[in-house]
């Protein structure tokens, strides 16, 4: 246990200025998705990009690669929640099977995935970093509909990241995946509050 403190404070200290915006600015993304404030997309907008440079840096291509997708998304999520016309734009609720096939389905995605980066790319968490990225992306599309149950996803999605960020060296950001998971119940909670007061005036 005292290796573990001693290798998080020296990495901590060894953190670069990148590191550390990108983990404020994402813990910024978190909270105010919770909240439903159209500022979470330009928190991580920007805590994305700097995150596809640093994953990069580390040899880590799946997670460099699905945050520049983020990047994408954080443009989609805005005018998802604020610009486009004639949608719901509440918390919506999905289904027990629908989230049955979507596991399956992506699953064998990210199955498909890493054995085709396994002839590219020599990683020990290839596996993990692949699957990572599968629901990840899926689940960001959740967010920017409100799909409720996202917030399930993201804390299963986090706390694989915690060990996947660890492994890579990435302590700081390991730590905020971590806090990552608590706040996934805190969203939850959030967004569950809404639909439970939806579906109550529609009752």
């Amino acid at each position: 246990m005292e290796q573990i403190l001693s290798q998080l404070v020296e990495q901590i200290v060894a953190t670069s200025l990148a590191e550390w915006l990108a983990v404020v600015l994402a813990i910024a993304y978190v909270l105010l998705a919770a909240r439903q404030s159209a500022w979470c997309w330009l928190a991580a907008l920007t805590s994305t990009a700097i995150y596809t440079w640093l994953f990069w840096q580390v040899a880590l291509p799946f997670q460099s690669a699905l945050n520049l997708f983020y990047m994408v998304m954080a443009v989609y999520g805005y005018w998802q929640w604020h610009h486009k016309p004639g949608e719901d734009k509440s918390v919506q609720s999905r289904s027990l099977s629908w989230h049955v096939l979507a596991v399956f389905s992506l699953t064998a995605v990210a199955v498909g995935l890493g054995k085709l980066a396994a002839t590219q790319f020599n990683s020990e968490y290839l596996w993990l970093d692949a699957a990572i990225n599968v629901f990840s992306v899926a689940t960001t599309f959740m967010v920017a509909h409100k799909i409720l149950q996202n917030w399930i996803y993201w804390f299963v999605i986090n706390t694989a990241a915690v060990f996947l960020y660890w492994q890579s060296g990435l302590i700081l950001s390991a730590c905020l995946f971590l806090g990552y998971v608590g706040f996934s119940v805190y969203g939850y909670n959030q967004w569950k509050q809404e639909w439970s007061e939806k579906s109550l005036t529609n009752s």
